[in-house]
C-alpha cells in the first residue's frame, strides 16, 4: 500500500511539474528513508528563514534554466542535515537569479549539507555554460532595465561616468534571510551598501 502511494504521489507531482514548470509545489518522496521532503513555494516560508541567492555572470535561456531548476529540485528533494529532512523552496527571477531558502524553525541546514549543495551547482556550470558560485560580481539594472553583472572595478567607473547613480535599481546576493530577501533583495543603489561605490573616481 505504502509502494501505491509513493507512485501515486510522485506521479502527481510530476504532472504539475509538466503543467506549470515555474511553480515550485511539489511533493517528492525519500524512499530509502520513509521520509518527506518538502518543497513548498517560497512565499509560504517564514521571513527567519535561512536564504541563498546565486546570481548567474549572464541570462540562462530556457533550456539553460530549466536544466538548472530540475536539478535543483531533485537536489532539494533529497537535501538533508544530521538525517532530518529539511523544508525547503526555491526562486528563479529575471533569467540570472536563483534563491534556495530553508525553513529553520523545522530543521537548520547544516555545514556539511551547504556545502553539498555549493558543490552540486558548481558541477552543473559546465552544462549551463555560465558561472553561479561566483563572489565579486555586481547586480545591476542598466538604463533599459536589464540586469548586468560588472566586477567592482567596473561598477565604480560606470559611477564614475554618470552611467550608474543613486537611483540605479542594484540586486543585493549578500542576504541572507527571507526577510532580507523580501525587504531589499532589489533596491536603489543610494539606499544599500553598493552606495560606498558611487562617485568614486579612478586613480590615474
Amino acid at each position: 500500500m505504502t509502494g501505491l502511494l509513493e507512485f501515486l504521489f510522485e506521479f502527481v507531482g510530476m504532472a504539475v511539474e509538466g503543467l506549470f514548470p515555474e511553480k515550485t509545489t511539489r511533493i517528492r518522496w525519500k524512499t530509502n528513508k520513509g521520509s518527506v521532503m518538502p518543497l513548498v513555494e517560497i512565499e509560504d516560508l517564514p521571513d527567519s528563514s535561512r536564504a541563498w541567492v546565486f546570481g548567474a555572470d549572464h541570462d540562462l535561456d530556457d533550456s539553460a534554466a530549466d536544466l538548472l531548476l530540475r536539478d535543483v529540485d531533485r537536489f532539494l528533494s533529497q537535501w538533508h542535515a544530521h538525517g532530518a529532512p529539511l523544508t525547503t523552496a526555491r526562486d528563479w527571477k529575471h533569467k540570472r537569479f536563483l534563491t534556495i531558502a530553508v525553513d529553520q524553525s523545522t530543521a537548520g541546514a547544516s555545514g556539511c549539507s551547504i556545502d553539498g549543495l555549493f558543490r552540486n551547482l558548481k558541477a552543473l556550470e559546465p552544462r549551463l555554460g555560465a558561472s553561479l558560485v561566483t563572489s565579486g560580481l555586481i547586480f545591476y539594472r542598466d538604463r533599459k532595465g536589464l540586469v548586468v553583472a560588472v566586477d567592482r572595478d567596473r561598477f565604480t567607473e560606470l559611477s564614475a561616468e554618470g552611467k550608474i547613480a543613486a537611483d540605479t535599481r542594484v540586486f543585493d546576493p549578500t542576504v541572507t534571510t527571507l526577510g532580507e530577501w523580501r525587504a531589499r533583495f532589489e533596491q536603489n543603489a543610494g539606499d544599500s551598501w553598493h552606495a560606498k561605490l558611487l562617485g568614486k573616481s579612478q586613480p590615474a
